[in-house]
Order: structure tokens, then C-alpha cells, then sequence
């Protein structure tokens, strides 16, 4: 894989709210793939453009082919391959949704984006400039603007996947953006909302696929996102900040969801 821009700058995200969706995206770049260096697999969230060509895309379980101006976004738990039979380039961003207030499918397939979305892809294709792609001017709202059309599309198209928000898993939610760093257990979060365990869970994974314990994980790595922006704090006090009793266990959660360690993380989202 060939990368022909420097990647983006970290913006901050905006405050998130259980019933609105957030966005957060690091870096966005842009990347030729020819039939000798097709895409590798890739850890974390990502969100692929294709510029010009056609690409395949492979999951475990199915096989995508996708067009000049379609657009995929898929999460950190779908591995995937991209690859090309005469070359392709893309746009290439770790867009992801934060917290996500209702299930969203992986991958979730955008057909003709560039078309139904104009001003975004020509911000999109006109990223770099000059070597550098910096959204900084468009704040927060460039990873928002992308995000946000894709759901709309995607509400467009499947308007019967929509689903209110369950006002129980809303207030727990809620509870754990407000005190991430809380020695919280299923237990003491079923109790706010007077739930057993077992419907506490069931609620969660109808209202948002995911169990009480996957959504408080999520809101701690993106609490743990935030403090890392700060390169004066130390890992172990941001350890301790987000709920983890030690440096090491909160090191093995982050990799294991970003594919890349703290310092790392750090070092990356600071190079913009």
C-alpha cells in the first residue's frame, strides 16, 4: 500500500450526549491500492471512500464490491480486507461513533455517497492540501459531517432499523459519561434504573448490541482518548482516571481496542 498523504490532526470531540450520536476521527488520509499491495488488515474503527476504481471489500463472512464514490464505515470488531484487481485509490479516516445511542450495523454500506453527499466527498477528495490535511478549521464537526451522513443515508434506505432510545439504558448511559473513573458493576448499574441484572443486560444489548459492560468499556476508552491529549498527565494517573486499578490493565484494554498502546496512541494523535 502505497500512502500518499501525512495524516490528520487530532480535533476535539464534541461533549457526548447517550441521545445524540458523536463522532471522533484522528486521522484521514488518502492511499493508492494496486493488486500487488492491497489494503492490510486493519485494527480499530475505519471508514473507507473509494476515490476512483473499484475495491473489494472481505469480511469474515461476506464480500462487497464497491464502486468509484461509494463509501463503507465499519467497527473495531469486524476484520476486513480491501484489495483491488487493477487499482484504486481511497480515502481512508478511523472515524468512530461514540457511545452509539442504537445499533448501528458493521459494515454499514453507503452506495453512490459522493453523489447523495456532495459537499462532504469534495471536503473529503480535497483532503490533503498541499501535503497536510489539518480539519482543524472545521473543528470538531469534521468527523461529525461524515458520520452523520452516513447514518442519514443509512436511515434513508433501512428507516425500519431505527429504533427509539430505551429510556433505561439512556440514564445509565448517562451515569457512566458522568463518572467514567467509578468502580461501576452491572449490579449498581441496573440499580439506578430499579432492573435486575439480567434485564439491565437484556435492555442494553436490544437498545444498543452490546452488554452494560461493552458500553461502560466504551465510554471509559473514550474518556481515556480525551486525557491522553493532554501529554503532560501520566498514563498511570489516567489509568486510575477511567477505572482501571493499574497501569498494565489499562494498557491491555486500550491495545486490545485501538490496536496500538497508550503512549502510542499519544505520540500518533500528537504528529498532526
Amino acid at each position: 500500500m502505497i500512502d500518499v498523504a501525512v495524516e490528520a490532526e487530532t480535533v476535539e470531540p464534541a461533549p457526548v450526549l447517550p441521545n445524540q450520536p458523536a463522532w471522533e476521527l484522528v486521522r484521514l488520509r488518502h492511499r493508492a491500492l494496486t493488486p500487488d499491495a492491497p489494503g492490510e488488515a486493519s485494527a480499530g474503527p475505519v471508514w473507507t471512500f473509494v476515490l476512483e476504481g473499484v475495491v473489494e471489500l472481505a469480511t469474515v463472512t461476506e464480500r462487497y464490491v464497491l464502486d468509484a464514490g461509494d463509501a463503507v464505515l465499519l467497527d473495531a470488531f469486524t476484520p476486513h480486507r480491501l484489495s483491488t484487481a487493477a487499482g484504486a485509490r481511497v480515502a481512508t479516516a478511523d472515524l468512530r461513533l461514540v457511545v452509539p445511542p442504537f445499533p448501528v450495523p458493521s459494515p454499514l454500506l453507503v452506495r453512490d455517497f459522493a453523489g447523495r453527499h456532495y459537499g462532504v466527498a469534495e471536503l473529503v477528495r480535497s483532503c490533503p492540501l498541499g501535503g497536510e490535511c489539518r480539519p482543524s478549521a472545521f473543528a470538531s464537526s469534521y468527523g461529525g459531517l461524515i458520520g452523520a451522513s452516513m447514518l442519514a443515508s443509512w436511515q434513508e434506505d433501512k428507516p425500519w432499523d431505527n429504533r427509539p432510545g430505551d429510556p433505561a439504558v439512556v440514564t445509565v448511559l448517562a451515569a457512566l459519561v458522568a463518572e467514567p473513573g467509578a468502580e461501576w458493576t452491572v449490579e449498581w448499574m441496573a440499580g439506578l434504573v430499579h432492573l435486575s441484572r439480567s434485564a439491565l443486560n437484556d435492555r442494553f444489548r436490544r437498545a444498543l448490541g452490546r452488554s452494560p459492560v461493552q458500553a461502560l468499556r466504551e465510554v471509559r476508552m473514550l474518556h481515556a482518548r480525551r486525557l491522553l491529549a493532554d501529554v503532560d498527565r501520566p498514563i498511570e494517573q489516567i489509568a486510575h482516571a477511567v477505572g482501571y486499578g493499574s497501569t498494565a490493565a489499562f494498557s491491555r484494554a486500550f491495545t486490545a481496542d485501538h490496536g496500538t498502546a497508550p503512549k502510542s496512541w499519544r505520540t500518533l494523535s500528537d504528529a498532526g
